[in-house]
């Protein structure tokens, strides 16, 4: 999104002030958690050079405050960042879009899947909350039998929504997503149940939903924390 309104050049990127960030950090309540890498991976390739996620989370820490980490990158499971993941704050939530590595090479410029499902087992034996985020989730995508042996106890299931810059990216059948609401087009609530039938393995599922009856329906049946549809792991 960054990229089509000109707002990001990979080339000469705009590194955030980590003065400015521990400013901000300061000021936050106690007990929050703060997201990163909501619009864009707070792990991409340049975080390497820079570090300005790796200083951000000694913040986090050294302030006390939650953090929920979105990412396609398996660099979260690197030893370095091991060291600093405070297991009381850090919750960490890996995409896997497909089980495909060469097909996810074919839209996704990120970590291929394999890799990403590494790093989940890998926090996961060590006892991080970790989630498989399963985002957005197309049928069409997913291997089922790797999906439902990954080792992982929790998993985030994400429906796609549905609008003309997405149909740009993704050459699939969109003729079942007639539901609409909020400028987007959705599956219907029966062919959701359908395909979440085919997750099978892990101890907790949740939904995260923009349809609001689809989300009442999920509250009610699947979602384990009723008042959190992303699950984090309470301390």
């Amino acid at each position: 999104m960054l990229d089509f309104r000109n707002l990001w050049n990979p080339n000469e990127p705009s590194v955030a002030d980590i003065d400015k960030i521990e400013r901000k950090i300061k000021k936050l309540p106690k007990g929050m958690i703060l997201r990163l890498g909501g619009m864009t991976d707070c792990f991409q390739p340049i975080e390497s050079k820079y570090k300005v996620t790796y200083n951000t989370i000694k913040l986090l820490n050294k302030y006390g405050i939650g953090y929920l980490i979105v990412t396609k990158s398996n660099l979260i499971a690197s030893d370095e960042y091991i060291k600093i993941l405070d297991k009381r704050l850090a919750h960490i939530q890996i995409t896997v879009t497909t089980t495909d590595d060469k097909f996810s090479l074919k839209y996704e410029k990120a970590t291929i899947p394999s890799k990403r499902i590494e790093a989940i087992e890998k926090l996961q034996k060590l006892g991080f909350d970790v989630q498989v985020r399963l985002s957005p989730f197309i049928e069409e995508f997913i291997d089922f039998d790797i999906l439902n042996n990954i080792k992982c106890d929790k998993i985030l299931v994400e429906f796609l929504r549905v609008n003309s810059w997405i149909k740009r990216w993704f050459n699939i059948d969109y003729s079942k997503y007639t539901l609409k609401q909020s400028g987007y087009s959705h599956l219907q609530l029966k062919d959701k149940i359908k395909m979440l039938k085919k997750i099978k393995n892990y101890k907790e599922m949740t939904i995260c939903e923009d349809v609001t009856n689809h989300y009442l329906y999920w509250k009610k049946n699947i979602n384990v924390n009723k008042d959190d549809c992303c699950n984090l792991r309470k301390v």
